[in-house]
């Protein structure tokens, strides 16, 4: 038993040796638990009308039989390898066992990688390329998909690859991998749009169920080839249970089937088998998306449903983007938090959350998850009594914030477009205003709010005007005052200038 996720960290040094990713081993498995544990094992058939499983010996070849009252299938799932050319040269790596990890790490300390390719912008692919980078290598990631990070929002998506590329990590969206180019060792890599030099590839474009060896048994599949299973974890076979990344679970939000293959997933759901196959009555409510990454300088985190996934499963959604302190901004250390929330705009209900920073993101994500869970509100978590002190948080909790806002949103006192609103041109025939403490927008008219005691000079009342500061809290303390002054025509730029310059500049240099 290893940990998996634990593998780019060992690309990179930061877990030093091999030992370090083992979490049991047989003999320490049996000694805990009593469980015989036999390796080596190649389960080939199960027979329902009998109740046995048949399996082949790796090493010998010889055929034994082993009879269950009830039946666990936890066989997981391997790292997909498409039919392409040049993936057996030996420079081409996956990253799934420790022995993968250990043969990266083993050619990057033999100098002889200094280019490198993953394919598969992922959680695993982002890692693995962010633990290259501090090695020294550079790094090219492909993707399919029109961005990195499945799951996300696409503007969340677009400010990590910029993030990354600030980092010198370049990633390459919508581009096909179509195989590996080299005389006796990768020289390229072929994509759909051209060819890049390499020393090196790891394949991280995602992992298939192991369930082949189930395919004549009539267990229930998904399309996927996932096993399908209730809120025990039982299959169709009432003394059959599946539970880890071969099993398909439901979202607890939607109800809908859902794949989760993870780690905590899978303790979850074995425990929920372990206590039905003792006789107990445990329930799985769900997997809900919770996922954490750790990129240079740069984490992320997310729960629930996306802004798109909310409004996909007939939600009407509403969210909102803040760039927040995650502590006290006196506090050695202190940094931001790029927080978007997003609910249900007729019951208010907490639907999704996705945290960027460099501090603890996991603990945003965290307390929505539980809020998200327990079916709550935005007012349900407008004066929950969280942890403060200046060296973990803010006396308002940057989370509690997010939520104030969402609710100034959702009442009517808060008049925003969010970045992605920002990005698709809603704001066309808006003029930028630049609220920040000091003139930051080179081309804009400046307001200075602090000067504000009546008609601001320059702007017409019914004028359409985008206020933007820094971070937004500026930007939105002047649109209350302005309103005050008969300005009816304002909105505020969610997150400000820290996430929207880029798409700030590019419209001045329009205008």
């Amino acid at each position: 038993s290893y940990a998996g996720c634990g593998l780019p960290y060992y690309v990179g040094k930061v877990i030093p040796d091999r030992s370090g990713l083992v979490v049991n081993t047989p003999e320490k498995f049996q000694d805990l638990t009593g469980a015989q544990v036999c390796t080596g094992m190649e389960v080939t058939k199960v027979n329902r009308a009998d109740k046995t499983v048949e399996a082949v010996c790796t090493d010998t070849g010889e055929t034994s039989v082993w009879p269950y009252d009830k039946l666990v299938i936890a066989s997981g799932a391997s790292p997909i390898r498409p039919d392409l050319p040049g993936l057996d040269l030996p420079q081409v790596f996956f990253m799934r066992t420790p022995d993968d990890a250990v043969a990266l790490r083993d050619a990057v300390e033999a100098g002889g990688i200094k280019k490198a390719v993953v394919v598969g912008g992922g959680f695993i692919g982002l890692e693995i390329a962010e633990n290259l980078n501090a090695m020294g290598v550079r790094c090219n990631v492909l993707d399919m998909a029109p961005h990195v990070l499945p799951g996300f929002d696409r503007e969340i998506q677009e400010y990590v690859e910029n993030h990354l590329a600030d980092m010198g990590i370049n990633t390459m969206t919508g581009t096909r991998f179509e195989g590996v180019l080299g005389d006796g060792r990768v020289e390229k890599v072929q994509t759909g749009k051209r060819a890049l030099k390499a020393d090196a590839v790891v394949l991280s474009i995602g992992i298939r169920a192991n369930t082949a060896f189930l395919a004549d048994t009539g267990i229930e599949m998904a399309p996927n080839r996932t096993i399908l299973v209730d809120d025990h974890m039982r299959t169709n076979d009432p003394d059959i249970y599946a539970v880890g990344d071969c099993a398909m679970v439901k979202n607890r939000i939607t109800g809908k089937d859902a794949w989760s293959p993870m780690g905590s997933t899978a303790n979850i759901a074995g425990r929920v088998a372990a206590e039905n196959i003792a006789g107990g009555d445990a329930v799985y409510s769900g997997a809900m998306g919770t996922a954490v990454c750790h990129l240079p300088e740069l984490n992320v985190g997310k729960t629930g449903l996306s802004e798109a996934q909310a409004k996909e499963a007939g939600y009407d959604a509403v969210s909102v983007l803040t760039v927040v302190d995650d502590k006290a901004h006196y506090m050695p250390g202190a940094g931001n938090f790029i927080i978007k929330l997003v609910a249900d705009r007729a019951s208010r209900r907490i639907l999704g959350v996705q945290v960027l920073g460099k501090g603890e993101v996991d603990k945003a994500v965290d307390i929505c998850v539980a809020a998200i869970a327990m079916k709550a509100t935005a007012d349900d978590m407008s004066d929950m009594d969280f942890a403060y002190a200046p060296p973990f948080s803010t006396a308002i909790h940057p989370l509690a914030h997010t939520v104030n806002v969402l609710m100034n949103k959702m009442d009517g006192a808060l008049d925003s477009f969010t970045p992605a609103e920002f990005e698709e041109g809603k704001a066309e025939g808006y003029r930028i205003i630049d609220a920040s403490p000091a003139p930051a927008i080179e081309g804009a008219p400046y307001v200075d709010l602090t000067k504000v005691r009546g008609e601001a000079e320059g702007l017409g009342k019914d004028e359409p005007l985008l206020l933007v500061c820094a971070k937004g809290k500026r930007a939105y303390l002047t649109q209350n005052l302005l309103k005050y002054y008969g300005y009816t025509n304002t909105k505020v730029l969610e997150g400000g200038l820290l996430f929207n310059r880029a798409a700030i500049e590019e419209a001045m240099e329009e205008e």
